[in-house]
C-alpha cells in the first residue's frame, strides 16, 4: 500500500478495500501457511500443540483465551498475532478511535467526511500500534475501558451533557481495528466483564446513559490462569460463552526445548571480565530443577513454575562464575557443581510453597531441588545407587568411596584457581573410570563438571558426607565422618 496517500479521495482511486481486522488476520495467515512461513517465530514446544488451535481460532475468526499457568508465553503469543496484520492500515487523522477512511463510525469521522470529501485528511498507522494490552485488576472500571462523560471537554466546547461529544472514550473504543489484549481476566470484576460482552457480540456501548451504537472492529485476545478460578474470581458465563476459542498452553515437556527457551530468553551479558565455559550437563541441572519443582510436595503446583525461573537461575549460574573470577583475577573459568548453589535467590523467589514446604523453608526447598534434579539426571548416565547390596555384588562406586575411605579429607574451594581445582578432582582416578565407562562422550572440558557432580549426587544418596566448611565443601567418607562426630 502506498502510505503517502493523505487523502481520502486518492485512497479511493487507489483501488483500496477495507476488511475488517479479524479477516486481516484470517487471509495474511493462510498466505503464510501456503509460503510455508512460521507466524509464531520465537515459540518453542508448541508446535504440535498450541500453535496449530491458535492458528485455527484465528482461521475461525474467534476471540481467543489462553489459558495455562505463569510462564508459559500467553503474552508472548499474543503479542506474535501483530505480525499477522497489514503494516500500515489508513485511518482518519484526528479520530480517537482509528475510523476506516472508507467506513467511518465515530460522529467526527462522519462530520469531517460530510464535510471535506475527497479532501478528507488521513493518516497511516503502523501494525505495531495496533495492538493494546491491559492488565485486569480488581480497580479497573468501565471508564477505563468503555469511556465516561468527559467535564472539561463539554466546559471546552461549551456542550450539554446530553451532546454525544462529550463522552471520553475509554481504552476498547480507542483500540478499534487493533488487537487488544486483557491479561488475567479472572481478575476483572463481574460487572466490568458483562460490559464487555455487550461489545463482544452486539457492538453496543452505554455510557452514562449514552446508547453509543459503535460497531467496533475488534480482536479480543485474554488470558487467565487456573488458579484464578477459584482464587480470586472467575469468568462470567456470557462471557465465555461469546469466546470462540479457548486455548490451554503448557511448560516445555523436555529438557532440550527448555533449554532453547532459556538460551533465547536469558539476558547475556556481552562485556563479561571472563570466557565462562558452561557444561552441557549443567545447562540439562538448571532446566530439571525447574521440572523437579513442579512435581514436589513443597511446591504448589497449581500457582505453576515459570519459564522465568530457569531463566534467572541461567543468568545467576553464569554471575556466581565471573564473580570467581573477579576474586581471583582469572580471565577464563568454568562453570563448577557448587555454582549452582548461586541460582538459589533466583528460585525462591519463583516458587509459591504449600504449608510443609513453608514449615521448611524457602533455601532447604531449593536445595532439596537441586539435590532431586542431580539424582534425576545422575541416574539417567550413572547406574542406580542401591542403599543394600549382597556381600558379593560389585559396585561400581567402589573405587570412589575406598579412595575417600583411605583418605582423612577432601576440600574443593569456592575460590580456588582453575589448576587447584583441576588437581584436586583429578587426584580421584575412580572417577575417570567412571565416566570412561558411563559417560564416554563427554567433551574434555566437561570432565571436571562431571566429577564434581558425581562427588555432589553420592553425597545426596548418603554414601559421602557433605559438610560446608569456611571457604568450600569438604567431602568424606560416610563411615569416618560419623567416625570424626563421635
Amino acid at each position: 500500500m502506498d502510505i503517502s496517500i493523505k487523502t481520502l479521495g486518492a485512497l479511493k482511486k487507489s483501488g483500496y478495500q477495507s476488511r475488517s481486522i479479524k479477516t486481516e488476520l484470517r487471509e495474511n495467515l493462510i498466505q503464510n501457511i501456503k509460503d510455508g512461513k512460521a507466524s509464531f517465530t520465537g515459540i518453542h514446544g508448541y508446535d504440535e500443540t498450541v500453535i496449530p488451535q491458535l492458528e485455527r481460532a484465528i482461521l475461525s475468526e474467534h476471540n481467543i483465551n489462553l489459558l495455562g499457568l505463569r510462564g508459559q508465553a500467553k503474552t508472548r503469543l499474543a503479542r506474535l498475532m501483530v505480525q499477522l496484520l497489514d503494516e500500515y492500515i489508513p485511518a482518519i487523522d484526528g479520530s480517537e478511535i482509528n475510523d476506516d477512511p472508507l467506513w467511518p463510525i465515530s460522529n467526527f469521522a462522519k462530520e469531517q467526511v460530510a464535510s471535506l470529501g475527497d479532501e478528507t485528511p488521513i493518516k497511516w498507522i503502523h501494525r505495531e500500534q495496533r495492538f493494546y494490552e491491559k492488565l485486569a485488576t480488581p480497580d479497573v472500571t468501565i471508564s477505563d475501558l468503555i469511556g465516561d462523560i468527559d467535564p472539561i471537554k463539554a466546559a471546552t466546547l461549551k456542550l450539554s451533557y446530553a451532546d454525544e461529544r462529550v463522552i471520553h472514550f475509554g481504552m476498547i473504543p480507542r483500540a478499534n481495528r487493533s488487537i487488544f489484549v486483557i491479561n488475567e481476566l479472572p481478575d476483572l470484576q463481574s460487572r466490568i466483564q458483562v460490559a464487555l460482552f455487550n461489545i463482544l457480540e452486539e457492538g453496543d456501548i452505554q455510557i452514562r446513559g449514552f446508547q453509543v451504537r459503535l460497531p467496533l472492529d475488534l480482536q479480543f485476545v485474554f488470558t487467565a490462569n487456573p488458579e484464578d478460578y477459584t482464587n480470586r474470581g472467575s469468568i462470567v458465563t456470557p462471557l465465555k460463552d461469546r469466546i470462540g476459542s479457548q486455548i490451554l498452553t503448557h511448560y516445555p515437556k523436555s529438557i532440550e526445548v527448555a533449554k532453547t527457551i532459556t538460551a533465547q530468553e536469558a539476558k547475556l551479558q556481552k562485556n563479561r571480565i571472563c570466557d565462562i565455559h558452561v557444561p552441557e550437563l549443567a545447562k540439562d541441572l538448571v532446566e530439571q530443577i525447574g521440572f523437579e519443582a513442579r512435581e514436589s510436595e513443597y511446591v504448589d503446583s497449581k500457582s505453576g513454575i515459570s519459564a522465568r525461573m530457569s531463566i534467572t537461575a541461567y543468568e545467576n549460574l553464569l554471575s556466581t562464575a565471573e564473580h570467581r573470577c573477579l576474586a581471583s583475577g582469572a580471565d577464563k573459568t568454568s562453570i563448577r557443581y557448587a555454582d549452582i548453589l548461586g541460582m538459589i535467590p533466583s528460585i525462591i523467589g519463583k516458587v509459591e510453597l504449600v504449608y510443609e514446604g513453608e514449615q521448611e523453608g524457602a533455601a532447604f526447598v531449593a536445595e532439596q531441588l537441586i539435590g532431586n534434579a542431580s539424582k534425576a539426571l545422575f541416574d539417567t548416565y550413572f547406574p542406580k545407587i542401591k542403599k543394600l547390596k549382597h556381600e558379593n555384588d560389585k559396585d561400581p562406586y567402589d573405587g570412589v568411596l575406598q579412595w575417600f575411605f583411605e583418605e582423612s579429607s577432601f576440600e574443593l574451594y569456592d575460590d580456588g584457581s582453575e589448576e587447584a581445582y583441576g588437581q584436586a578432582l583429578n587426584s580421584i582416578g575412580a572417577l575417570d573410570e567412571l565416566i570412561d565407562t558411563y559417560m564416554p562422550g563427554v567433551e574434555a572440558g566437561d570432565k571436571l563438571f562431571v566429577k564434581e557432580f558425581i562427588l555432589w549426587a553420592l553425597s545426596a544418596y548418603k554414601k559421602l558426607n557433605k559438610k560446608r566448611i569456611v571457604k568450600g565443601f569438604e567431602f568424606k567418607d560416610s563411615y569416618g565422618a560419623y567416625l570424626s562426630n563421635l
